[in-house]
């Protein structure tokens, strides 16, 4: 393949810095218990160890910390900011006030466009990176945008049956045009048939009772697989195709934290091998929502195990449902936040 050839009309954009903020205290998964017999052993085979709890603070508070440290590594100030997106909760702390203008708030980036995405569980990174190109292509003027999600689960308990077990953690990145690494590329899909295949139900309910239930548990396991598995081939054939490159042009692929069956079911539904961080930051952290990819990816750039011009791509997907995948060429490691 010719280097850096490609037919995408797509803008490239940049992350100029990453960062997060993971709280200090851990719980142990072997701790948590289910509702029978069944689901507890589903919940032991999940592959994950420990996950992070902060119950202090809210999903806000997360973004917020992991924001400054971001804004921090790209030597920058919230009034540098040309817009701040905040990728959305599921439940938002109180109705009717706005999350994305309180971090506005908080941080003082007072003159930044500020505004939310989300809808699309853990692939909602996907479209707020969109918005963010959109903002750096609308305005040339524009330099920096701040993308910026807390990740807290929606219910009392941790452990969503049969699919993962979640945790806590912000997540920031510095979206610029020029930067260490560069997302070339972005395709997704969405699939409305599915949008209440997991919900919440809250009104008239105490907190204490908010459970995240699966509404059919055969038509994840089984119609929803086969979907996924077609889907993410498509896709990943759309992308290396539109891009002229062939598997062997990409040094790595990287997914989200569900459950070490989610990394087999990708691997052989693609034919491809997962860096093994994410196995690793699985058994650590668990699910983080649509931090999971970039915290993931940042984990192999901290440890140098890409070359300047590797290009990886990063695999999403949300049970709603929706997929996602990013093409992403690796800058100088020196650069790395």
């Amino acid at each position: 393949m010719t280097p850096h050839a490609s037919r995408s009309t797509a803008e490239p954009i940049a992350v100029r810095s990453a960062a997060w903020y993971l709280p200090e205290r851990t719980a142990e998964v072997s701790a948590l218990t289910a509702r029978d017999e069944a689901a507890q052993r589903t919940l032991q085979g999940l592959g994950i160890e420990t996950v992070r709890v902060d119950d202090e603070l809210g999903a806000v508070g997360l973004a917020e910390r992991a924001a400054r440290r971001a804004l921090d590594e790209a030597g920058l100030t919230a009034r540098d900011l040309s817009g701040l997106i905040l990728v959305e909760s599921r439940a938002p702390e109180t109705l009717l006030s706005s999350e994305p203008t309180r971090l506005q708030h908080l941080l003082g980036a007072e003159t930044a466009t500020v505004f939310s995405v989300g809808g699309l569980g853990c692939v909602s990174i996907t479209p707020a990176l969109l918005a963010a190109r959109g903002l750096l292509a609308a305005d040339r003027s524009a330099d920096h945008v701040l993308v910026a999600h807390g990740s807290r689960p929606a219910a009392a308990t941790r452990y969503r049956h049969p699919v993962t077990v979640n945790g806590d953690g912000g997540l920031a990145l510095v979206v610029s045009r020029g930067g260490p690494v560069r997302i070339l590329d972005v395709v997704q899909r969405t699939q409305g048939q599915y949008w209440d295949l997991f919900h919440v139900k809250y009104r008239d309910r105490p907190t204490a009772q908010w459970r995240e239930e699966c509404t059919d548990l055969r038509g994840y396991s089984f119609q929803l697989a086969m979907e996924t598995r077609n889907r993410l081939t498509e896709l990943l054939g759309e992308l290396l195709e539109r891009n002229r490159l062939d598997r062997g042009d990409v040094r790595g692929y990287f997914s989200h934290n569900l459950s070490a069956g989610s990394h087999t079911f990708t691997e052989e539904a693609l034919g491809i091998e997962i860096h093994s961080v994410c196995r690793e930051n699985l058994r650590r952290y668990g699910h983080l929502g649509p931090n999971d990819v970039f915290l993931n990816l940042y984990t192999a750039l901290e440890r140098k195990e890409f070359a300047t011009g590797d290009r990886v791509v990063l695999i999403n997907v949300s049970p709603v449902a929706a997929w996602s995948l990013l093409l992403v060429e690796i800058g100088p490691q020196e650069a790395v936040a």
